[in-house]
Parts: C-alpha cells; sequence; structure tokens
C-alpha cells in the first residue's frame, strides 16, 4: 500500500432544484479551456507558422527539453520494427483484438450514399468522400496513451484516409515510447513524428519542411494542446477541443460502493489535476460508503500529487431525493464519460440529453471505453458535451449534397428563384435560372 502524503478530504454535498447547492453549481460550471494556455499557444503558433521546422526544434528543446533536428523529426522504420520486440505478447495480443473491435464499430457506423427523387424526374442526395491527410495527436508525456493511436488512426483508415500521420512527444532522449509506436504501426499509420504539444500543432496545420499540412486533426490533449486547437481552427478541421478527463456516475442503492469508488478513481487518475468526478445518487448509504472507499482504495495506488488533487478538489458527491433529479443534475453537468449503474439502467437512456459516451449498467466500467470496447474514446470534456459529439469514422469523411434537376423540375421551381433572386437583390441568380428559357 502506498500512504498519500495528502489527506484526502471528499465533499458530499445535497442537492434539490428549489435549494441549490453553491458548491454543486460551482462545479458544474468547470472553465472548458485555460486563457493564460492560449496566450502561450498564440506565440508558439505564430512562431511555428513563420519559421516552420526551427520554431518546431526551439520550442522542442524548451518544452520537452529534448534536442531535436528536423532530420529527426520522423521515427525511422528501424525504430518502428524495433518496437515490435520492445513490447510484450500481452500487449500485442490487446492491440489486435482493440483493432478488430475498434474497426467493426466503425465500419457499422459508416453512413451509407443515399439519393431521393425530385418531383419532376430528376434526383438530389449526399455522397461521401475520404479526406487525403489526418494528423493524430497521441498524448505521451505523463503516460503513453497507446490506445489513443488505436482509437484515432483505426478510424482513420476505417474511412479510407490515404495519409495519415500521428505526432507524439518523446522523452529527453529523443525516443517514443515503444508501446505507442507499436500501436501506431499496427493501426497503419503513414508517418509518425516525435514532436508534441502546441508545437506538433502547429506543425500539422501550416506545414514544415519536414512535416507536411493535413486537413484535419484529432486527438486530445493537455490545455496547450487544446489551446492551440482552439487558434488554428478554420485552417484546418477539428475533432473536438477534448481537455482533462471527467466522469459522472449515476447511481441507486443496488450499486456496489467499491465499484463506484474504482470507476471514480480510474478518471482521477489521469494526471494533469484537472480531472473532474461526480457521483450523483439517490442513496445517502451508498454515498458514505463510496467516500470511505476512495479514501481506502487511495492508498492502494501509487503516489500522485495530481490525483490527490483531484481526490480533494475536483470530486464531488451529491445526493439527491429520486434519480430524476439525479439526472436532471448529470444532463447539466454534460459528462465526458456518464456511467448509469442503477436498478434497469437500459430504462434511462431515453432520459439522457447530454454526454459524450454511455456506460450502461455495472458490468460496464469506463474503462472498457477506454481501451477495447470499439467507439472512439476522443470525447467531449468541460460541459462541451452539451453541444459536441465524440470521435467517429464519419469524422474522417466529407459529406458533399448532390442535386440532379430535370428540365420540368428547374421550371417547377423558376418562380420562387425569381422571387428569391429580387427578395434578396440577386438579380443574376434568378437570371441564371431563367436564361434556360429563353429560346422557347
Amino acid at each position: 500500500m502506498t500512504e498519500s502524503p495528502t489527506p484526502i478530504t471528499l465533499r458530499i454535498e445535497k442537492w434539490t432544484p428549489s435549494q441549490p447547492s453553491p458548491a454543486v453549481v460551482d462545479f458544474l460550471h468547470r472553465p472548458a479551456f485555460l486563457p493564460e494556455a492560449e496566450e502561450v499557444a498564440h506565440e508558439v503558433l505564430a512562431a511555428i507558422r513563420d519559421e516552420g521546422d526551427e520554431a518546431v526544434a526551439r520550442y522542442t528543446r524548451q518544452f520537452n527539453r529534448v534536442e531535436l533536428t528536423p532530420d529527426r523529426f520522423e521515427v525511422t522504420k528501424a525504430e518502428r520494427m524495433a518496437s515490435i520486440d520492445k513490447v510484450d505478447a500481452d500487449f500485442k495480443r490487446a492491440v489486435n483484438e482493440a483493432i478488430g473491435r475498434i474497426t467493426k464499430f466503425g465500419r457499422a457506423g459508416l453512413r451509407k450514399n443515399w439519393e431521393i427523387l425530385s418531383p419532376k424526374g430528376g434526383n438530389l442526395g449526399e455522397f461521401f468522400t475520404p479526406l487525403d491527410r489526418v494528423g493524430c495527436y497521441i498524448p505521451g508525456g505523463a503516460a503513453p496513451l497507446a490506445s489513443t493511436a488505436l482509437m484515432t488512426v483505426v478510424l482513420a483508415k476505417v474511412a479510407g484516409v490515404a495519409e495519415v500521420i500521428a505526432c507524439s512527444p518523446s522523452n529527453e532522449k529523443g525516443e517514443v515510447d515503444p508501446h505507442i509506436v507499436y500501436a501506431l504501426d499496427a493501426a497503419g499509420v503513414n508517418q509518425i513524428y516525435r514532436i508534441g504539444g502546441i508545437q506538433a500543432i502547429g506543425a500539422m496545420t501550416y506545414g514544415t519542411a519536414t512535416i507536411g499540412a493535413v486537413q484535419k486533426i484529432v486527438g486530445p490533449g493537455g490545455p496547450y494542446v487544446t489551446a492551440a486547437k482552439r487558434l488554428v481552427y478554420g485552417m484546418v478541421d477539428l475533432d473536438l477541443v477534448a481537455g482533462p478527463s471527467e466522469v459522472a456516475i449515476l447511481a441507486d442503492e443496488t450499486a456496489r460502493a467499491n465499484h463506484v469508488a474504482a470507476d471514480l478513481l480510474a478518471q482521477a487518475e489521469h494526471g494533469t489535476g484537472h480531472e473532474k468526478a461526480l457521483l450523483v445518487t439517490s442513496s445517502a448509504p451508498l454515498a458514505q460508503a463510496v467516500e470511505k472507499e476512495i479514501v481506502r482504495q487511495r492508498k492502494e495506488l501509487p503516489a500522485c500529487p495530481e490525483l490527490d488533487k483531484v481526490l480533494n478538489e475536483g470530486t464531488l458527491i451529491v445526493v439527491v431525493d429520486n434519480l430524476d433529479i439525479g439526472m436532471e443534475l448529470c444532463n447539466a453537468f454534460a459528462p465526458e464519460h456518464f456511467e448509469v449503474i442503477v436498478r434497469e439502467p437500459r430504462m434511462w437512456l431515453k432520459k439522457i440529453r447530454r454526454a459524450g459516451a454511455v456506460f450502461v449498467g455495472p458490468w460496464t466500467p469506463e474503462s472498457v471505453g477506454d481501451f477495447i470496447a470499439g467507439p472512439s474514446h476522443v470525447l467531449p470534456t468541460g460541459g462541451t458535451a452539451a453541444m459536441f459529439s465524440g470521435l467517429t469514422v464519419d469524422a474522417f469523411r466529407r459529406r458533399t449534397s448532390f442535386i440532379s434537376y430535370t428540365r420540368a423540375d428547374l421550371q417547377d421551381v423558376l418562380p420562387h428563384i425569381e422571387t428569391f433572386g429580387r427578395v434578396e437583390q440577386l438579380p443574376a441568380h434568378a437570371r441564371s435560372a431563367a436564361i434556360r428559357f429563353d429560346r422557347e
């Protein structure tokens, strides 16, 4: 066991809509982005746009404490091959299993081309084509998030993207964790660059002599990566701007306290110190039991000041009078991950309006979504699940509409085109339709 040097003090609050607890209200309105991170990101991105590889190398030295020249940015084929011998057989089996499940889920989610008939014999619809070049950001600082390599690259490949590159930070020796390299290689990535942080986002956005620009950047990151992604949106497309991890659990008296405590700790351990963990329960005894279980289970985990910070500052247990009130509170929180551990949990799915991903029932811990189930774990955070969705295979494809009118179709709508052209003072628009009937 590892005794935490920081005393753990968890908060339990009572919530009623008619008398809202200030502590709960404050917890719900957490910032999705850090303004100070955007200031730094703005400076770094501007330098990379103007100076290219030179700025990438300079900021890699400053932020990551590693000396890299542009000819060392890319992970070599030899290094990719060497990763095979540096990871164990269990990890290889896990990677292969995850790739299979992510691929199956992704293929099932691909939207099909479709069309309908127009009133006068033409047709219209939509078709989907893959993006040409995509960049995946794979965090690798505090821990090697090899699963993120699979949750991004595999979906891009299922979508048919021709070129998929990945950026992941190296250690001070310039080495990318072999588990990340192996996972990226197995997923089918084209190039891997040992670049992290803001400089990776800048390089993939603007392009340098060494790293070609992409059309879209996907993958989670810390607050500085998130800030950089926000600033480059429009020059590239984005999946979303995902920040520190978070979980909400809705539980009743049927939930086991040790399971709930373990799931809350699982999200709190991600390592930034900004994670959020919320338990909402209709059972006061469960709330008390979970509090004790978190303290007990924390002692069994390695020392981690960031984890202790999350438990003391970013974790909240809320007792409500009934599950309907609890569900409304969870919807207001709009969590990245939402576990529903109640009697007959599937009955509550129709009441969920705001969540990145939902984990239904006592046998579905959030960790299955992080690693193996199939849906991508790249999800909206900081309350942005109220407006954004998680990464899917169609995020890597363009959706294009088409219209194929007959002469009769155009004649049918010509009066309406002329009306809109008159109202919007766009006479050439109206004439471009009317001129087709001038000879008659």
